[in-house]
């Protein structure tokens, strides 16, 4: 695993990669974690099954790409804290040989990074400490483990909203997909104030001003521009609980506030 700087390791400041833990019904957070969560969950209870509905988006995704589309290179960039079902698991069901690179800059994500994201001995695993904001550098430890000659899986879950300025957001992701080839894919989740109402708004607000990083929504119209020259996989851009889930005995899914698509690079 690429080896950076370790960067200050702040418990008693709420951090996002930790209350979405904590949301998720995981143990590796802290009371200044759980205390955001909680009045975030208040304000806003729907935020559960966001976490929950984006992290089965992640599965489905994930399985689509390593079966049916025959991928099997994938670049995670915000990772976060590990759960069950994580990238490198899911894919190497489908595909043992699968490779997978995790980003992340947690110093909490490193070490449980290290400790448990183990791939099969056909495939591979590795982790970056890097920022979205330098993709540079991403790609460049990245080509230690992937082939960028051959198509590679972006994955962007709930990580772009970290970036606030949309244009500079915009240019990020251009060059993340310019570093592929033809028969690449994105897969890409994110916040938004379209579906949720006035107390994801609110709750919004109380994260950014008690936790860190801080978050921004997008609307469909702003996340289109992400998506420029890409092919979209059906449905194309919508709630990421309705993305290809399965219908549940009383009809589809509830939609959730927050964005997810799969997209093609042609």
């Amino acid at each position: 695993m690429a080896e950076t700087p370790q960067r200050e390791f702040k418990p008693d400041v709420a951090h996002n990669a930790r209350v979405w833990n904590y949301w998720l019904g995981g143990k590796d957070n802290f009371p200044a974690d759980r205390v955001v969560g909680d009045q975030v969950r208040d304000m806003f209870p729907a935020i559960v099954d966001v976490a929950r509905a984006d992290r089965e988006f992640l599965g489905r995704a994930v399985h689509h790409l390593a079966g049916e589309a025959g991928m099997w290179q994938f670049l995670d960039i915000g990772t976060g804290l590990p759960t069950a079902d994580n990238t490198h698991e899911v894919a190497q069901r489908v595909n043992p040989r699968a490779r997978i690179v995790y980003v992340d800059n947690d110093p909490l994500v490193l070490v449980h990074a290290r400790a448990l994201l183990t791939g099969t001995e056909e495939g591979a695993t590795d982790y970056i400490d890097a920022d979205l904001d330098d993709p540079d550098t991403i790609l460049r430890e990245a080509r230690r483990t992937l082939d960028f000659s051959q198509p590679v899986v972006i994955m962007l879950l709930g990580v772009v909203n970290f970036i606030s300025d949309t244009d500079e957001a915009r240019r990020i992701v251009k060059r993340l997909l310019e570093a592929v080839p033809s028969g690449s894919y994105l897969a890409l989740t994110h916040p938004t104030m379209d579906i949720g109402g006035g107390s994801n708004a609110e709750a919004l607000d109380f994260y950014n001003a008690h936790a860190t990083p801080q978050i921004t929504a997008r609307g469909e119209a702003e996340l289109s521009g992400f998506l420029d020259g890409l092919e979209l996989l059906e449905p194309g851009l919508t709630s990421c609980s309705l993305w290809r889930a399965e219908e549940t005995p009383f009809g589809p899914p509830e939609p959730v506030a927050q964005y997810g698509v799969v997209a093609r690079k042609p």
